[in-house]
């Protein structure tokens, strides 16, 4: 009885338990995080679209197939419990709940702790208290699982109920995720765009470049070629054409591009800053359809490079 106890099979699939849970535990901390963010908006901090998008895609990721595993090994871990309760006393497990237990109820006094500084403090905004919670419940509800698991506490019935309860839970904030950081075709179409903008900025910079040089804008982009650097104007990664310019002053300039999204498409009523502004706070914040980026050249900004 005592190798069946202690068998290769139960310490992996109690090892891969608790892995599971850790990591199914940070994900849907990290998802709702980012949706506090996402509708409780702190105006000290930048949000843009793919940085809050690709958190919700990661955790959405990890949920979809992590959760599961950890539904279903402890499903085999409950059933093998039923038919042979001495499992429970298995050393290895008593060990991991108890870290478990123990990593739970740390997070919980950190967590009260860091509310009741910030309470003293004066900084208790929604978007805080809110994050405040969702580390509490998730905490607490991993503690109380387990503590009640530990003394075999939990019926089947109670087992059950805890474990739709958490699943339906968890998919329905994988399907909010879906309307906040879009469907897998709209982050396509959104990576286009960003592509597009990228061109565009390398453009603008060589345009920039070669009006220090010459003090005059280059008729077309094809004036930009550089054999040396290797440069040549970029085309439209998604239509293979080349990027509209026009020259309207001896110091302005426009850049045109099609566009398949509006800058802020994925972030559910937030009007965001897709792309960092720059030293000089250039706007690369766009509608879709074709977009035109009007820009002058300020001598004092960018001297001539030649004396």
């Amino acid at each position: 009885m005592e190798n069946t106890k202690n068998s290769p099979k139960d310490f992996f699939l109690h090892l891969l338990a608790i892995i599971a849970l850790y990591m199914s535990a940070g994900s849907i901390i990290t998802l709702l995080f980012q949706y506090i963010n996402v509708f409780f908006p702190d105006p000290l901090s930048y949000m843009s679209y793919s940085g809050i998008s690709g958190l919700i895609r990661y955790a959405m990721a990890t949920l979809i197939i992590i959760f599961p595993v950890y539904i279903f090994v402890s499903k085999m871990l409950n059933g093998e419990y039923v038919a042979m309760p001495e499992k429970r006393e298995y050393k290895l497990r008593k060990w991991l709940v108890y870290f478990t237990l123990f990593v739970a109820g740390i997070t919980i006094i950190i967590d009260l702790v860091v509310l009741i500084y910030n309470f003293l403090g004066g900084d208790l905004t929604s978007r805080f208290i809110l994050k405040i919670l969702v580390v509490l419940l998730v905490a607490g509800v991993i503690f109380l699982y387990y503590q009640k698991d530990l003394k075999n506490k939990l019926s089947e019935r109670q087992l059950k109920v805890m474990a739709y309860g958490v699943s339906a839970f968890i998919l329905v904030s994988i399907i909010f995720g879906f309307f906040t950081a879009g469907s897998p075709i709209k982050a396509r179409l959104y990576n286009f765009d960003e592509r597009k903008i990228s061109d565009l900025q390398q453009v603008q910079y060589q345009i920039i470049n070669y009006w220090q040089r010459k003090e005059a804008l280059p008729a077309n982009l094809n004036e930009l070629t550089d054999t040396i650097s290797g440069f040549k104007a970029p085309v439209d990664p998604q239509s293979g054409n080349g990027y509209e310019y026009a020259v309207k002053g001896k110091t302005d300039f426009e850049l045109c591009a099609t566009f398949n999204l509006p800058t802020n498409f994925g972030i559910i009523g937030q009007s965001v800053s897709t792309y960092p502004s720059g030293i000089y706070n250039e706007n690369w914040n766009h509608e879709s359809g074709r977009q035109c980026f009007e820009r002058t050249i300020d001598p004092a900004l960018y001297p001539k490079l030649n004396k």
